[in-house]
């Protein structure tokens, strides 16, 4: 149980720190990437 609990703490660290990477990029450098603005949180906990 507190394995499975570590586990999904690391993966919505790791989450929230590629949605603040993506957050910081202008404009430009999302389009070269694929990646619209307002669907950078669905894209990094859905994919794609």
């Amino acid at each position: 149980m507190i394995n499975s609990f570590t586990k999904r703490l690391q993966s919505f660290r790791s989450h929230r720190r590629t949605i603040l990477e993506l957050t910081r990029m202008d404009d430009r450098m999302l389009s070269d990437i694929g990646v619209i603005r307002g669907d950078i949180e669905r894209m990094v906990r859905v994919g794609r």
